[in-house]
C-alpha cells in the first residue's frame, strides 16, 4: 500500500492538510502518515556568569532548568493534541489507515527520513494572515519541494472537489514527470484536463504539447490542450481566478537557487498568488 505524508503544524491550514490528504488517500488507496515536528530548543542567549552570588546563580539555573523542561512538556502535548486532531479528521474524510508521529528536529532531516516509502507529501500553503506556526511551516514550501524525492501537494486554504485540473506544460522533464504520473495514477480518474503551454506555438513546442495530451487521452482522461500568450505566472494564475481549475498541476524549481536568486521563481510567484492548491513535481 502507498502511503502520503501530511505536515500539520497546528494552523489553520491542517484542516485543509488533511481533507487533501484524505482526497488523494481514498482515491488511490493509501495510507496516510500524519508528521508534526517540534523544532529543536535553541540555546540560551542569557549570560549567568555576572556579579551575583554562586548559591543565587546556581538556584537561577535549577529554576530555569525547570522551566525548559515544562516548555519541552507543554510542546510535546501541543504536538500530541494536533496530531489527534489531524487523525480524527482524516477518519471523518473516510480514511482507515491513519498514523502519527510527533519527531523532534530539522524538517528537512525528518522528511527524508519519513518519506523512503511514501509517494506524496501534502503541505498547507502560506497565506497572509499566517501565524507563527504557519509561518515556520509555510516558509519551508520551497526547501520541501526542492529537497523531496516524490511530489509535494501544497494544500490551499479549504478544500474544494477537484472537477478539473490544470497541468502548466513547458515541455520540460518535470513536466513530463507529471504528465506520467498522472496517467498512471487513479488520483485524478474521472476529471477534466486542460493542458496549457505558454509561450509561441513553435512546431517542436506544438509536438510536445500534442505528445503529453495523446498520453492523457490514453489515460482515459478528457483533455483540452491549448497554447497561451503572455508571462506563464500571470496567465496561469488568471486562469485559476476565473476558475478555470480547481488544481494546478507543474513542474517545480527547474532551475538552480543560484538562478531564482537572481531572476526569481515562477514556482515560488505561483504557490504565492494563485488561490488553488498546486500539485508539483521535481
Amino acid at each position: 500500500m502507498s502511503k502520503i505524508i501530511a505536515l500539520v503544524d497546528g494552523s489553520i491550514y491542517s484542516e485543509s492538510v488533511c481533507d487533501f490528504a484524505a482526497w488523494v488517500a481514498t482515491r488511490k488507496g493509501s495510507s496516510v502518515e500524519v508528521l508534526h515536528i517540534l523544532r529543536r530548543p535553541e540555546g540560551k542567549q542569557n549570560n549567568l556568569s555576572g556579579n551575583i552570588g554562586l548559591g543565587a546563580r546556581s538556584k537561577l539555573l535549577d529554576e530555569l532548568a525547570d522551566l525548559d523542561a515544562q516548555t519541552a512538556k507543554l510542546a510535546q502535548k501541543h504536538g500530541r493534541a494536533i496530531l489527534e486532531d489531524a487523525e480524527a479528521r482524516l477518519r471523518a474524510d473516510g480514511v482507515t489507515d491513519v498514523t502519527t508521529v510527533l519527531r523532534q528536529g530539522d524538517l528537512l532531516e525528518e522528511l527524508t527520513i519519513a518519506e523512503k516509502d511514501a509517494d506524496l507529501v501534502v503541505i498547507g500553503k502560506r497565506g497572509e494572515a499566517a501565524d507563527f506556526a504557519k509561518l515556520h511551516l509555510g516558509s519551508n514550501i520551497e526547501r520541501v519541494v526542492r529537497s523531496s524525492k516524490i511530489p509535494v501537494l501544497v494544500a490551499a486554504r479549504a478544500f474544494q472537489p477537484i472537477n478539473t485540473f490544470l497541468l502548466a506544460f513547458d515541455g520540460g522533464k518535470s513536466a513530463m514527470k507529471a504528465v506520467n504520473h498522472i496517467a498512471q495514477s487513479k488520483v485524478f480518474a474521472g476529471t477534466t484536463c486542460r493542458l496549457v503551454t505558454v509561450g509561441d506555438e513553435k512546431p517542436e513546442t506544438k509536438r510536445a504539447l500534442e505528445g503529453a495530451a495523446a498520453v492523457l487521452r490514453d489515460a482515459g482522461y478528457t483533455v483540452e490542450a491549448s497554447f497561451a500568450q503572455g508571462d506563464a505566472e500571470k496567465v496561469i494564475c488568471e486562469m485559476a481566478r476565473q476558475g478555470e481549475t480547481d488544481i494546478l498541476v507543474m513542474g517545480a524549481y527547474g532551475h538552480s537557487r543560484i538562478r531564482s536568486l537572481i531572476i526569481g521563481s515562477t514556482t515560488t510567484e505561483m504557490v504565492r498568488t494563485c488561490q488553488v492548491p498546486l500539485m508539483l513535481f521535481r
